[in-house]
C-alpha cells in the first residue's frame, strides 16, 4: 500500500499535529507500507518522502508555514501521487495543503481518509487576528475549493453559539463530506461530529504513541513528593489563547512557595504572559526529547485546556512516563487512564489553584495517581492496524463505487 500523508503541520515545528503525523509515518513504515509526507515546510527537504509545498512568502499563522497557492499545491500533489502511484490520501488539516490533498485526489480517483485532530473553530477564533473578518475569509476560500452548499450547523450546543464558530463548523462538516473516511482519536469528538450530521463512516482511533518515544521515554519513574520538597509542575503546549496559557500564569500567583512551574512551549501568547509577572519558568519551544526529559523531573503535568482539545499527545508522553495529570476539562477523562489524573472542580485559575493545594497536603494521592499512569502505560502504545483498516475500507468502497 503506497500512502500520502498531507498536513498544514509538520516538523520541524512542535505540536500535536505535527508529533501524531510523525508517529503515524514511523508506525506505517515499519509495517512496510509506503509513505510520503506532503506539507509546507520552512527549509527544503533532502528526504524523498518528505515533498515540500508551495508556501506563502507573507503569510504564516502562528508562525507556521502555510501552503499557498491551493492552484499550485494541486499542481504538485497531482503530479506526486501519480508518480507515486498513491493508493490513498491521509489529509490531517483543514487548510490549504489538505484542500488540495482532497482536491488532487479526487482528479485521480483516490480515496481520502481524514483524521480530525482538534476543533478548528476554536483554534481560528482564538489565533487569527480579527476574527470577525478573517474567519469569514478562511470560510469562503475553503468553500472554493470544497464545497460547503446545503451544510447547515445546529446553533443549540454552546460550541455553536456564535456566527465565527458556526462558520468553522460547516468547514468542518464539508471536509468530512468530501472524504471517504474520517477519524478522530477521541470519543467526545466524534459524538460532536454525529451531532453536526456527519454521514461520512466516524472511526475513533487512538494516536498513540510510536516505539521510538516509550524507548526514549524509558522506564517509567513512581513520583514520590517527599516533606518539604518542592511541588515541581509542568506544562506543555503552545502559548497560545486557545490553550489558555494565562489560566496556569493567574493560578501561579496564589501557589505556595515551595510550588514551581516550568513552562514548554511558545506562541502568540508569551509576551502576554510575560507581562503578567508570575513565577513560571518559560523555556520556550524546545525538542521533543527535552520535554520527556523534563517530565521525569516533574510530580504534576497541568493542562489549563478547556473545550478545545482532541486527545493531546503530550498527556499520552505524560501516561507512559508515569506523571500524573491534573486537567481541567471533563471531555479529557477518556484520555488520562484511571485514576492517573486530577480534575479541577472549575476551569479557571482557582479550580487549579484548589487542587494544587489538596494534593500538596496529601502527596500520597500523587504518588497513587503516578502508579495507575505506570500500570496504564501498555494502553498508550500505538496500534498501527486499526488505521490500515480504515485504509482498506477506503480503497475499498472507491473500488466498488466505479
Amino acid at each position: 500500500m503506497r500512502i500520502a500523508l498531507v498536513t498544514d503541520y509538520y516538523l520541524p515545528t512542535l505540536g500535536g499535529v505535527q508529533t501524531a503525523v510523525k508517529s503515524l509515518r514511523e508506525a506505517l513504515t515499519r509495517a512496510g507500507l509506503e509513505v510520503t509526507v506532503f506539507c509546507p515546510l520552512a527549509h527544503g527537504s533532502d528526504d524523498r518522502s518528505i515533498v515540500a509545498l508551495p508556501t506563502s512568502r507573507v503569510f504564516r499563522p502562528d508562525g507556521y508555514p502555510f501552503t499557498w497557492s491551493p492552484r499550485d499545491a494541486v499542481a504538485v500533489l497531482r503530479r506526486e501521487f501519480a508518480e507515486r502511484r498513491i493508493d490513498v490520501v491521509h489529509t490531517h488539516s483543514e487548510m490549504f495543503a489538505a484542500l488540495a490533498g482532497v482536491r488532487a485526489a479526487r482528479d485521480l480517483g483516490i480515496p481520502v481518509v481524514h483524521t480530525m485532530h482538534g476543533r478548528v473553530d476554536v483554534y481560528t477564533t482564538s489565533v487569527v487576528p480579527l476574527p470577525r473578518v478573517t474567519v469569514p475569509l478562511l470560510a469562503a476560500l475553503h468553500s472554493r475549493q470544497i464545497s460547503h452548499r446545503g451544510l447547515r450547523v445546529r446553533a443549540d450546543a454552546p460550541y455553536t453559539a456564535t456566527s465565527p464558530a458556526r462558520r468553522m463548523w460547516r468547514l468542518m462538516l464539508a471536509q468530512s463530506r468530501a472524504s471517504d473516511q474520517v477519524i478522530v482519536p477521541s470519543t467526545h469528538f466524534a459524538r460532536k461530529l454525529e451531532e453536526q450530521g456527519v454521514r461520512t463512516p466516524v472511526s475513533v482511533v487512538s494516536n498513540g504513541l510510536e516505539q521510538s518515544v516509550l524507548d526514549r521515554v524509558g522506564a517509567p519513574i513512581e513520583r514520590r513528593l517527599a516533606p518539604g520538597e518542592t511541588l515541581r509542575l509542568l506544562w506543555v503546549g503552545r502559548l497560545s489563547p486557545e490553550k489558555r496559557p494565562a489560566v496556569i500564569a493567574e493560578a501561579a500567583r496564589s501557589f505556595a512557595l515551595d510550588v514551581s512551574v516550568d513552562v514548554y512551549g511558545d506562541g502568540l501568547s508569551r509576551r502576554a504572559i510575560e507581562r503578567m509577572g508570575t513565577p513560571l519558568v518559560l523555556h520556550g519551544s524546545v525538542s521533543q526529547q527535552e520535554v520527556l526529559d523534563a517530565m521525569r523531573a516533574s510530580h504534576l503535568l497541568v493542562s489549563s485546556s478547556y473545550d478545545f482539545d482532541n486527545q493531546p499527545m503530550v498527556m499520552l508522553e505524560a501516561a507512559a512516563s508515569g506523571l500524573p495529570v491534573l486537567f481541567c476539562d471533563p471531555d479529557l477523562s477518556e484520555v488520562v487512564p484511571p485514576g492517573g489524573g486530577f480534575l479541577t472542580d472549575t476551569p479557571d485559575a482557582a479550580g487549579i489553584t484548589a487542587l494544587v493545594a489538596r494534593l500538596r497536603r496529601e502527596p500520597e494521592t500523587i504518588t497513587a495517581a503516578s502508579a495507575a499512569m505506570i500500570r496504564a502505560r501498555p494502553q498508550v502504545a500505538q496500534r498501527i492496524e486499526p488505521v490500515v483498516e480504515v485504509y482498506e475500507s477506503a480503497i475499498s468502497g472507491v473500488a466498488s463505487a466505479r
